[in-house]
């Protein structure tokens, strides 16, 4: 009975690329696959033939000779059929298929031991911080409940004493193999789920886990400028692994408690400071708080309210330790409520001496289209 030509197999022109050959299989793969197809002999047929086409197609030596003289020319050059034991391609082919179907076990190809050593689990840990720390950095203990390995079999699993046995199904393999079609397939072996070796004599005090639950107080180092959301890792410190597996590490995620003066803008601050109407018609010195302390800063005469004085590198630090932000205050005229008799007369008097004014009504401005300090003073400073 002649072959089918394998072009004609996966459906593609005797031109497609190597991408479009690879795309065509994988569809046929799936679509014939005999775990989709139980018992249909037509499918299991189909799906043979599919691996054929693509085993000879996929290799650009025995492509040209396929081209030139057929599949006569195949065979002689020892490249013709499909063996399943000698396709080591398969599973990379495949895809995203192997996970639904499992190929990553099949042909005794050398998927990970699901029974044997693991990595530990990831970790997360909020740490809520106050404002002042996230400034200046501070070294902190947390306590994280993790699983860790037992003292007692150093992980093992096994009693004092004692060890591991190779297992006597899989001899020590972790995988068991039999017969599925045409197909030699490797499982995963039941009794010893993959770790090659049994306990016979379980620890008591981690029940044969090798792993135990315990609150382990770990030191962590947070950096000055850290703002919220960034997160910290810890390497190693997230649980330990399966059967003496490397362990997994922990994310310490800081959240930055909100300040009751300063507003932040990544490395930048922001504040509003009152300020007395006559120091801003006269001139003056005020004092503007910083995290640092307190900082003597010159008022112009003639100041405006919602004018903004910049302090340099009086902001927060960069967290990679590549200096500091600004500050930014911003003058609000301080209008007071109280005055005594002497103090009207006398502002009276000044309110007489006092050009009047014109009042100049704003346009309206739609609340959409107001903008916020930060934005009014990035664009003031650039």
């Amino acid at each position: 009975m002649s072959k089918r030509d394998y072009y004609e197999v996966l459906g593609v022109s005797r031109t497609a690329t190597e991408i479009e050959i690879k795309s065509a299989y994988r569809k046929m793969a799936m679509q014939y696959h005999p775990d989709r197809n139980p018992g249909d002999h037509a499918a299991e047929e189909s799906f043979k033939a599919c691996a054929e086409a693509y085993a000879v197609l996929a290799d650009g030596d025995k492509r040209s000779l396929y081209d030139r003289f057929g599949h006569q020319g195949v065979n002689a050059a020892g490249g013709g059929g499909f063996n399943p034991e000698t396709f080591s391609g398969f599973e990379d082919i495949l895809g995203g298929l192997g996970d639904i179907f499992g190929f990553g076990d099949l042909f005794g190809g050398g998927g990970r031991r699901r029974g044997g050593p693991q990595r530990g689990a990831d970790l997360r840990y909020d740490l809520e911080i106050t404002f002042e720390e996230a400034a200046r950095g501070v070294e902190t203990a947390v306590q994280i409940p993790r699983q860790e390995n037992c003292e007692a079999c150093n992980g093992s699993g096994a009693a004092p004493g004692s060890s591991p046995t190779v297992c006597a199904q899989c001899r020590g393999q972790g995988q068991v193999r039999f017969q599925q079609g045409f197909f030699t397939v490797a499982r995963t072996c039941p009794q010893c789920r993959g770790a090659g070796k049994v306990i016979s004599k379980p620890c008591q005090a981690c029940r044969g886990a090798g792993r135990v639950s315990h609150d382990r107080k770990i030191t962590v180092k947070i950096p000055a400028g850290i703002a919220t959301g960034q997160q910290l890792r810890l390497q190693g410190e997230g649980e330990a692994g399966y059967l003496n597996g490397p362990a997994g590490h922990l994310f310490v995620v800081v959240h930055v408690q909100e300040h009751e003066f300063f507003r932040r803008d990544g490395m930048n601050l922001f504040c509003e400071i009152p300020v007395n109407f006559t120091t801003v018609a006269l001139g003056g010195e005020i004092q503007v708080p910083t995290l640092d302390g307190t900082e003597n800063v010159k008022v112009p005469e003639g100041t405006q309210t919602g004018t903004t004085l910049r302090l340099r590198g009086k902001g927060m630090p960069d967290v990679n330790g590549r200096g500091r932000g600004d500050l930014f205050a911003t003058v609000q005229v301080l209008t007071p409520k109280k005055l005594t008799k002497e103090q009207r007369g006398l502002l009276d008097q000044l309110s007489k001496l006092l050009p009047k004014e014109k009042f100049e009504p704003r346009p309206r401005v739609d609340e959409q289209d107001e903008r916020n300090l930060f934005d009014r003073v990035k664009d003031m400073f650039g």
